[in-house]
């Protein structure tokens, strides 16, 4: 009841518009003659400073010069169905009464009756929008049963055509989108809490049994079966796609899955509370500033064992007498690595480690931790030639102490 403009934009606070945007947007309007909702461009800007434009941009250059209904043009659906790329005539809006639910996916029962319900749409071939993809924080990538709540949002949808009988050939499409949507979340590993992920799947089957409208596609029948079955077709899926990724890193591939194997069977025991693996200068022995961590935990804290890994035999030589030791990439080095709760080290452990739930990672930095570390090479492109920052930053996410 606040605005008073001719149109209306939601923009997300993180996001940013582009230069000219406004005007464009404006000019595209009167372009248009005023259409009910007018569709723009945007691109996914990433942390590590790359951009990459809407896959699905076509779309909007093939709409044309006028204004068509998603009847005439129904491809417009295909693109993200978010609130933020799009402004809307405030007098439609009011007219039609749309409002936004609470819950985690209010753009879904906005979008699908307002795109539905427009008789005049109009698209802009322009990236207007830069949808900031955060490195971590990001709402709908948080791992919570709050993504239940997209059923109710799809409820309200089917509720909005159902009291439209002008927009009842749209259930089969809807009934589609819902589908791929719920197993999109239900896909994503950072989504639902893993003992929740077969109740979200026996929701979205009965919803999708509930709302059937016409022949299912084949590949959303996983939803005529059983949660065990879905586990075992993704895994399935999973499985050919990375063999055929593999190619012709077959021997290497194979060597990988036998370390996998082996950790994984390893990483099911508990975690040894007295067990501490420590490094320093890329394995190269008891040195800087983890020696001294060392040396003070065998005066404190005698009961904790103390393993160093090492690169090679040769370094291995150079230790002081009685100092255990694995050498990196052994079966040792992964056996201790994947019970040890302590991990101390001044440089970034391998990528490969993986950080378990309650081990301690203690990064001691060398000489002042007032620095960059590669971090301000994230917009210059030809100094981090060769050097990968976002790797960098995954690894510094594992420390609990700096």
């Amino acid at each position: 009841p606040l605005a008073t403009g001719d149109y209306l934009f939601f923009l997300d606070s993180d996001d940013t518009l582009t230069r000219g945007a406004l005007r464009a947007v404006a000019d595209r309007l009167e372009e248009t003659a005023d259409p009910d909702v007018l569709v723009f461009d945007y691109a996914r800007t990433y942390w590590w400073g790359g951009t990459r434009r809407n896959v699905l941009a076509r779309v909007l250059a093939e709409a044309g010069a006028g204004t068509f209904s998603a009847s005439e043009h129904p491809e417009i659906l295909d693109l993200l169905m978010v609130v933020w790329n799009k402004v809307y005539r405030r007098g439609f809006v009011e007219t039609e009464g749309f409002a936004f639910p609470p819950g985690y996916y209010e753009d879904t029962p906005w979008t699908f009756p307002v795109m539905l319900s427009a008789r005049r749409i109009a698209a802009l071939d322009r990236i207007c929008l830069a949808y900031r993809q955060r490195r971590q924080g990001n709402i709908l990538s948080t791992t919570s049963r709050k993504h239940f709540d997209i059923h109710d949002q799809y409820e309200r949808v089917f509720a909005f055509v159902d009291a439209r009988p002008e927009l009842s050939s749209w259930r089969p499409y809807l009934h589609h989108k819902m589908g791929e949507h719920c197993l999109d979340i239900l896909s994503k590993p950072d989504r639902l809490p893993e003992g929740d992920k077969a109740e979200f799947f026996r929701l979205t089957a009965a919803l999708f049994r509930k709302h059937r409208s016409g022949p299912v596609p084949p590949e959303l029948r996983v939803l005529e079966g059983g949660f065990t079955r879905y586990r075992l077709r993704r895994q399935a899926v999973r499985a050919g796609r990375e063999l055929s990724r593999r190619g012709q890193q077959v021997r290497r591939a194979a060597t990988v899955r036998v370390k996998r194997g082996w950790s994984t069977l390893h990483e099911h025991r508990p975690l040894d509370p007295n067990l501490a693996v420590y490094s320093a200068f890329s394995h190269r022995g008891v040195l800087g500033d983890p020696a001294a961590v060392y040396t003070a935990a065998r005066e404190l804290a005698p009961h904790i064992r103390g393993v160093w890994v090492v690169r090679d035999e040769e370094q291995a030589a150079l230790l002081p007498p009685g100092t255990e030791h694995v050498l990196l990439d052994s079966p040792r080095y992964r056996r201790v690595t994947a019970r040890a709760t302590y991990f101390v080290n001044n440089v970034n452990w391998p990528g490969s480690l993986v950080k378990r739930p309650g081990s301690v990672h203690i990064h001691t930095h060398q000489g002042t931790p007032l620095k960059f570390m590669a971090a301000d090479l994230l917009h210059k492109p030809g100094a981090r030639q060769g050097f990968d920052v976002p790797q960098m930053l995954r690894r510094a996410d594992r420390w609990d102490y700096s």
